[in-house]
């Protein structure tokens, strides 16, 4: 998420992850939902609901992992000194 707040949305990109795209195929229903995630880091909701309508649930259900995941891996810690 950190590179994606930092990276400019509109930049292309120099290498293509996407399956479909690698076999020539030029539709795929997940292509734009990085752009529509960077766009929403850098607080433009026009351009990321355009690069892909499912980025800002993306971005949402991401950023809710990361704080459930931080907040268990504090929680562990705080149990594992008071256990010391």
């Amino acid at each position: 998420m950190l590179s994606m707040a930092i990276t400019s949305p509109t930049d292309e990109s120099h290498f293509i992850l996407c399956p479909l795209k690698l076999m020539g195929i030029s539709w795929c229903p997940g292509c734009g939902l990085g752009h529509s995630i960077i766009y929403l880091l850098h607080g433009d909701v026009a351009g990321s609901f355009n690069a892909h309508w499912l980025g800002i649930p993306a971005t949402a259900v991401i950023l809710n992992r990361i704080f459930v995941l931080t907040r268990s891996r504090l929680q562990e810690g705080k149990q594992f000194r008071s256990a010391v």
